[in-house]
């Protein structure tokens, strides 16, 4: 049992009450009076913790990043580009589908493999729409330019990205329309 927000109680004895009840109701293996702003306290935590982890084979290789496909790397990076390039002006029911994924070898020895990205932003109104895109293009520009720069340094290969806007006005309540974008 994790007892957090010690740093907040003038007297520990406050807390013996609380901690009997607790322990009333469970059979906990320890009790841990602690702040999470003190990192003495995080390090006993941890070692606590420690002594109940069993030791295993780790599940996957060091140089591995993520469980997740590089389709789903692609649309989660163009997501973040959308969210931090239009700050609080765009709702977060905004989603990004990507429509094509097309991995083509190196034409020549020594270069690097190339994909080919078709991703669309959905938004749910006209006007975030044009939020998304910017004046003369330049925002939506800006989302492929640095979502391609991200994904060539994280997937070694070059990376060629076109991005369109959709509007589709409720799809969030659509629960089939949710499902089609790839969302359970």
């Amino acid at each position: 049992l994790i007892a957090n927000k010690l740093d907040n109680v003038h007297r520990r004895g406050d807390i013996a009450p609380w901690l009997q009840t607790m322990q009333d109701k469970h059979a906990f293996a320890e009790f841990v009076p602690m702040s999470a702003k003190n990192a003495k306290d995080i390090e006993r935590l941890l070692d606590i913790c420690a002594k109940y982890l069993p030791e295993q084979a780790w599940w996957y290789a060091a140089d591995e990043l993520t469980d997740r496909s590089e389709r789903f790397m692609a649309a989660e990076m163009v997501r973040e580009k959308l969210f931090r390039l239009t700050g609080d002006e765009l709702p977060y029911t905004s989603t990004v589908i990507i429509d094509k994924f097309d991995e083509e070898p190196p034409q020549k020895k020594g270069q690097k493999r190339l994909l080919r990205i078709a991703a669309t932003i959905v938004v749910e109104r006209d006007g975030h729409k044009a939020m998304v895109i910017g004046d003369k293009g330049e925002r939506i520009k800006r989302i492929g330019m640095e979502t391609r720069v991200e994904l060539e340094k994280l997937l070694d290969c070059k990376v060629f990205i076109e991005m369109w806007v959709k509007v589709r006005s409720g799809w969030a309540d659509d629960e089939a329309r949710v499902r089609s974008f790839g969302y359970e």
